[in-house]
């Protein structure tokens, strides 16, 4: 293992303190300063959106706490999800008294304790909504789409969700919001390298160089098929293939489109993918929308990329262009 680091138990909590060091508009709260906030507090009457899951994902999902997207975050262990505890100070940090909705990934882990947290503090009299991101295509079946796993599209829906919190809508509308753009979002990956969790000091998994997973998860979860690397090409191909046939669309429909670095995968490699993409897509008479190529949710160093398409429509379309602000990325 060769990572920069002190100690491995020190990584996680190191992390958050140089962050927040490194960008003063966020803090750090909750018992062990689990909890990632923005430093000027809840805004009063507006929805307030927490989120949660484990560290190693960077920028997901601490990353994606500013204006105009989320105000709270709880923050696990690398891979593992937060504690039940900071789970209720993140909701408790988002409130503004308008409500508080749960915007998270849907894994088992996260999916107790946000639910353990909500109906504590609904007996306080919190107003609280839950929706769960399912936007990995790979996971589980279109029948059985709330069992798929939450990947790099949960940056689309913060994106638009947090627009929509920041119009002052209440928690109803912002919680529709939410399962509308999940239900217009779908993902895939590929990897090709695993990582290394510094507590256990061992890669994640075990792949040959000339081989690749095809929609393995973020954590290391098995994919759709193990087998020798394609080209860029033929490998967006497929990716496309299992999005877009879900995504109905049509000519003359509008998307947003992230082409995603699991962490080690270099920009340069991004552009190929995008370059494919969006071929494929003018083919097809369908236009993208300001699209993001970079690395917006990492598995540590695992080496390769994910790519996210969420089908807008004018309302959606409206909230991904309107202003947002955190560490890692700036709208208008």
């Amino acid at each position: 293992m060769k990572k920069i680091l002190n100690a491995p138990d020190a990584y996680v909590d190191e992390t958050l303190e140089g962050l927040c060091l490194a960008h003063p508009e966020l803090q750090r709260r909750g018992e062990g300063g689990r909890v990632v906030v923005r430093s000027a507090g809840a805004v009063a009457g507006k929805v307030g959106i927490a989120t949660g899951g484990g560290s190693g994902h960077l920028p997901v999902f601490l990353g994606y706490v500013g204006e105009g997207l989320l105000d709270s975050c709880a923050v696990g262990n690398v891979f593992a999800g937060p504690r039940m505890d900071d789970c209720i100070d993140a909701m408790r940090a988002a409130d503004g008294g308008a409500g508080v909705l749960q915007l998270y990934g849907n894994y088992g882990g996260d999916r107790m304790n946000f639910d353990m947290a909500a109906e504590m503090l609904e007996l306080e009299g919190m107003e609280v909504a839950s929706v769960r991101v399912t936007d990995d295509v790979a996971s589980a079946p279109a029948a059985q789409a709330d069992k798929r796993r939450g990947v790099a599209g949960l940056v689309l829906v913060y994106k638009v969700t947090g627009a929509k919190a920041a119009t002052r809508a209440p928690l109803a509308d912002v919680a529709a919001l939410a399962r509308k753009a999940n239900a217009a979002c779908r993902s895939i990956g590929v990897a090709l390298t695993p990582c290394v969790v510094p507590e256990s000091g061992k890669a994640s998994f075990a792949i040959g160089d000339d081989e690749i997973e095809f929609g393995m998860g973020i954590h290391g979860e098995p994919g759709i098929w193990r087998g020798p690397l394609k080209p860029a090409d033929a490998l967006t191909d497929e990716m496309l293939s299992h999005l877009l046939p879900e995504l109905d669309l049509a000519r003359g429909d509008r998307v947003a489109v992230l082409v995603n670095s699991l962490g080690a995968t270099p920009a340069e490699e991004l552009y190929i993918v995008y370059r494919r993409v969006a071929a494929v897509l003018a083919e097809r008479g369908v236009t993208v929308v300001r699209p993001l190529v970079g690395r917006y949710a990492t598995s540590m160093e695992m080496t390769g990329a994910s790519l996210s398409v969420m089908k807008l429509d004018a309302e959606l379309e409206a909230l991904w262009n309107a202003p947002a602000d955190c560490p890692f990325w700036r709208v208008g």
